[in-house]
């Protein structure tokens, strides 16, 4: 067994299927650079069709965010929009199904959550979440259940797990 690099590792991601679900991102005031650039490198990975930044989300031409991201943040598709609300509505008239990565007395585990396929993930706020005027746009909740004494993950490890999720599930058996 050897690692593979350059031609091999392209040749190698092209053989691989590609997810039948459509996926978008809404980050509603991610407040920590780092993690923006985090999710763009995430976004870029898995395909995201748009990456929306609402409210306090800082953006590109950003040092942290393209530092993090290894420059993604020039090849994912994003844009500001200042509301998440109207960020939602967007995608929503695109054809999206909402859900927010957040708990709430209706979410459910992420992997038993039915996705369509054009599904948009909303993340909020390191300390606050979601907001509540955001999530009585949304059309359902997700979670990722702790098994430890931690109550939560970072915001874009927590994304990753459920991006990654929504692709993979989607995916020829």
């Amino acid at each position: 067994m050897k690692p593979l690099r350059g031609t091999e590792l392209k040749r190698f991601l092209r053989t691989q299927p590609k997810p039948r679900r459509q996926l978008a991102l809404i980050l509603q005031s991610v407040a920590y650079p780092v993690n923006v650039g985090s999710i763009f490198r995430i976004a870029d990975a898995c395909r995201v069709q748009e990456l929306l930044l609402t409210g306090i989300t800082p953006t590109p031409p950003h040092p942290k965010i393209t530092k993090v991201a290894r420059a993604k943040d020039q090849r994912v598709p994003w844009r500001y929009v200042e509301r998440a609300e109207d960020a939602v509505m967007e995608l929503r008239e695109a054809g999206y199904h909402i859900v927010a990565l957040e708990l709430t007395d209706a979410s459910q585990p992420y992997y038993t959550y039915p996705y369509p396929d054009k599904v948009a993930v909303v993340v909020g706020n390191e300390d606050h979440g979601v907001t509540r005027s955001v999530l009585e746009l949304c059309d359902g909740a997700v979670f990722v259940p702790m098994f430890g004494k931690g109550r939560s993950l970072n915001v874009h490890v927590a994304l990753a797990v459920v991006c990654y999720h929504i692709l993979v599930s989607s995916l020829p058996a």
